[in-house]
């Protein structure tokens, strides 16, 4: 859920990992957020959830799993594919909270790292098909 303070100061808050040294939050992450914001919840959903608000954006659901600890407050992490300014694509997480009631859009940090290898990996396995 985007929080009041986006609207502030773009580049600080909410989405987690997202680059703060852009200058300002990137519209597709923000139009992808936004499209999850009325979420009803619950682990069955979160996967349709995602894929239907990454295909209005332009992307595309590429897997999801369990969060098993890696990420705090997060039940369960989708990796989506999503065009980038124009210039190719960028590979976020869709985390749904612990609660399974709110998904939040998160770029790959430190922590995550492995799981955009393994989704740009996935993503070339794609490509050759």
């Amino acid at each position: 859920m985007i929080s009041p303070e986006i609207a502030a100061r773009p580049q600080a808050s909410a989405l987690g990992g997202i680059d703060h040294t852009e200058p300002m939050l990137p519209m597709e992450l923000v139009e992808l957020e936004l499209s999850l914001e009325g979420y009803a919840g619950g682990d069955a959903g979160f996967c349709e959830a995602v894929r239907q608000a990454a295909s209005r954006s332009g992307g595309e659901l590429l897997f999801d799993l369990p969060a098993g600890g890696l990420i705090e407050d997060c039940r369960r992490i989708a990796v989506l594919r999503i065009p980038d300014h124009g210039s190719g694509t960028r590979v976020v997480l869709a985390l749904l909270d612990y609660a399974g009631t709110e998904i939040r859009i998160q770029s790959p940090d430190e922590e995550t790292a492995h799981l955009k290898r393994f989704a740009e990996a996935f993503i070339e396995v794609l490509e050759r098909i």
